[in-house]
């Protein structure tokens, strides 16, 4: 949301724009909001050991509500499959205030997988009044759910704004790069020559065996691949750090970082060989860096990267990341093939189509 935010400060003179954040990860939110510049009109500051779902949808609820004492605003824009986003609509829902869905219309159609990301974004889209998708094919998907077509706009993914906005200024700057580069010794990694894949690993569907054979096949490309290193910056979900720290803190080539700052991992996103990821955004990302990726889950709301050939998915099937893992780094025509692929996901340009068309709501 941050390249929507900086658009929508650019055109005081239609908007008056307030930044809200729940905070659930603390330390991460922190960061993008550093990276950015942005100072939030009003922190819920929810985060809570071990907490869970129910936890987070009442404590959003709560504090979307004394928001909404201090401020109504005309119009709430949420973003992608987050129980906040799910639960702030809903909020805004119970105060009649219009809702805004940036990244709508991705569907895996399983509703347990990704879980709880498929349902909140089906949920959202229920609620929302405008939906502003990513790609025509999540366009025809809102319309296969009886969505009106007025209400649905094209927009490309703001997180590749996010991302190129990012690299740019990295490029733009020689000693960014310097001091990116030195940032890496404190992280625990020393960039050098080497390549290196870049790992990460957080869903909830995974946790429990899931994590365990993501471990034991990384474990394994390690150990057959001695002349390359994985980095991985470990999520600090508890479910993710012991099966993590378990299996993988003993092998040499393996380094497990602390999570990183936005801008640190978009440069390791640019430098690596390949990505291997659960994550939903990177599958848009990495095509976009022109990164081979594999994902590690069994279905995936992105459909236009696998028909696209940026993205393969290998499940959580050890034997399968593993082979997937070897072919990408020992057969160049394979490599080749995922890393030319064009990027289905936007040219960096949606957050200035949203703000267009709020300016043509307002009038």
């Amino acid at each position: 949301m941050a390249p929507l935010v900086k658009k929508l400060n650019g055109h005081k003179n239609h908007f008056a724009s307030k930044v809200c954040v729940t905070a659930q990860h603390r330390e991460i939110l922190d960061q993008i909001l550093e990276t950015f510049d942005i100072k939030p009109d009003f922190d819920l500051d929810i985060m809570k050991e071990n907490q869970d779902l129910y936890d987070i949808t009442r404590e959003v609820i709560s504090g979307m509500k004394s928001v909404f004492k201090r401020y109504k605003p005309d119009i709430l824009l949420v973003h992608g499959d987050t129980t906040t986003s799910f639960a702030a609509a809903l909020s805004a829902f119970y105060e009649k205030i219009t809702v805004g869905h940036v990244e709508a219309g991705l569907r895996t159609h399983n509703r347990y997988s990704p879980f709880p990301e498929e349902m909140n974004r089906q949920l959202t889209a229920k609620i929302a009044s405008y939906h502003f998708a990513p790609t025509e094919t999540n366009k025809q998907n809102l319309l296969k759910e009886n969505i009106s077509e007025e209400k649905i706009t094209v927009t490309g993914n703001t997180g590749i704004d996010a991302l190129l906005f990012i690299k740019e200024n990295i490029e733009k700057n020689p000693s960014d790069e310097k001091n990116l580069r030195n940032a890496f010794i404190d992280f625990g990694y020393t960039l050098t020559d080497r390549k290196f894949i870049l790992v990460t690993g957080h869903r909830r569907e995974n946790f429990g065996q899931g994590f365990i054979n993501i471990c034991d096949a990384l474990r394994e490309i390690a150990i057959k691949n001695p002349d390359i290193d994985i980095l991985y910056p470990v999520h600090l979900n508890p479910n993710v750090q012991q099966p993590v720290r378990d299996r993988l803190s003993s092998i040499t080539n393996i380094f497990l970082l602390a999570p990183l700052p936005y801008k640190p991992f978009v440069f390791l996103m640019n430098h690596c060989h390949l990505i291997l990821t659960d994550s939903g955004g990177i599958q848009e990302e990495a095509p976009a860096l022109n990164k081979p990726t594999l994902v590690m889950r069994n279905t995936t709301e992105r459909t236009e990267a696998l028909a696209a050939g940026t993205v393969k998915l290998t499940g959580t099937d050890k034997k399968t990341i593993i082979d997937e893992t070897e072919r990408l780094l020992h057969h160049a025509e394979a490599y080749h093939q995922m890393a030319t692929a064009v990027n289905p996901y936007g040219d960096g340009k949606a957050a200035g189509r949203i703000v267009e068309f709020l300016k043509l709501q307002e009038e």
